[in-house]
């Protein structure tokens, strides 16, 4: 084996690595990534985050229409209320209205 032989199996190598990467970013730019899933049935949402402390945070998780209280930080993460049903969408809030 020669050394053009040996060039052209790295260029092979190269293009062909430079494909998937083109693939990949194709993939995730027009949201082809998830196939398990669908993006419009997501039953997890993080809501809101508060940070407290440098390491610690409080976090509002919404699962299934229902909302928890999270405290998370370095000891560890504990449910502070579980349960919490979310208040009220405004109509005006969800058509992007402004309130008077």
């Amino acid at each position: 084996m020669d050394l053009i032989d040996t060039a052209r199996y790295f260029g092979a190598l190269l293009l062909v690595l430079g494909l998937v990467g083109a693939a990949a970013l194709a993939a995730r730019r027009f949201g082809l990534g998830s196939f398990i899933t669908p993006m419009a049935t997501r039953r997890l949402a993080v809501v809101e985050t508060l940070s407290i402390a440098p390491r610690q945070r409080l976090l509002i998780v919404r699962r299934d229409g229902v909302e928890h209280l999270i405290l998370s930080g370095p000891d560890g993460t504990t449910v502070i209320e579980g349960g919490i049903t979310p208040p009220p969408t405004p109509i005006t809030a969800v058509l992007g209205e402004a309130t008077p």
